[in-house]
């Protein structure tokens, strides 16, 4: 009884005959590899850049960290005062924004359909704010770190 072997779809069938089209790379390959090469290289260097912008902007924030720390050193009063006024400032600020959100709200509809009434509401309120925000944000930075009602 010889064993016949049904015919194999040539989806399963691999080519493993030596062909000289399949022994080398084509131009088209070897393009291509130099340009994946050059890609990665790229990645690389742009890995390198950012580790070194990553390094240098440590520095310069402990470099900064470490002045204000003299300078709070140096003014330990004034760092006190600081300390009082930002927290009174910031106080200030959730009364502001209370009155900011009621004025969004009472004017809702005004607001959403009318650009006219946005940029008044957006000019009356905006610089306040913002002028506010950094006000408490340089008070902070400068302050002791203590509260007030410790000192």
């Amino acid at each position: 009884m010889a064993h016949e072997n049904p015919p194999i779809s040539s989806v399963f069938r691999i080519d493993v005959s030596a062909d000289s089209k399949t022994e080398g790379l084509e131009r088209s390959d070897v393009i291509q590899i130099e340009l994946l090469r050059q890609l990665v290289a790229g990645q690389q260097r742009q890995n390198e850049l950012l580790a070194e912008m990553a390094q240098a902007t440590i520095g310069m924030q402990k470099q900064r960290a470490t002045e204000i720390q003299q300078w709070k050193e140096a003014n330990p009063e004034l760092a006190k005062a600081c300390r009082a006024a930002a927290e009174t400032l910031s106080r200030v600020q959730t009364q502001f924004l209370d009155s900011i959100t009621q004025e969004v709200i009472d004017n809702a509809e005004h607001l959403i359909d009318g650009e006219f009434m946005l940029n008044e509401f957006v000019d009356r309120f905006g610089p306040r704010m913002a002028h506010l925000n950094g006000v408490l944000q340089v008070l902070a930075q400068l302050s002791d770190g203590q509260s007030a009602a410790r000192s």
